[in-house]
């Protein structure tokens, strides 16, 4: 298990975020250096979010994969 993915869990009203949902994490040591995490967010596109906007998550490689092909299929249409 790896952690590539984070649970929102504050948006501060930021229409791109949706507290509750898993969204994957793009390693960026500068940014976490800020305190800030990369994800890619509900428009598609990756951005900075206050880290503490998010909890990283372990999650088993089967549902890791399919998290992956859901959101590869969404940013393909």
């Amino acid at each position: 298990m790896s952690q590539r993915f984070a649970i929102c869990i504050q948006s501060d009203g930021n229409e791109d975020l949706e507290v509750g949902r898993v969204y994957p994490i793009l390693a960026d040591d500068s940014a976490a250096r800020d305190g800030y995490i990369r994800v890619i967010d509900s428009s598609g596109e990756d951005y900075l979010y206050p880290a503490d906007f998010f909890v990283p998550i372990a999650l088993p490689a089967k549902a890791e994969r399919a998290l992956l092909a859901a959101l590869s299929s969404t940013s393909a249409a």
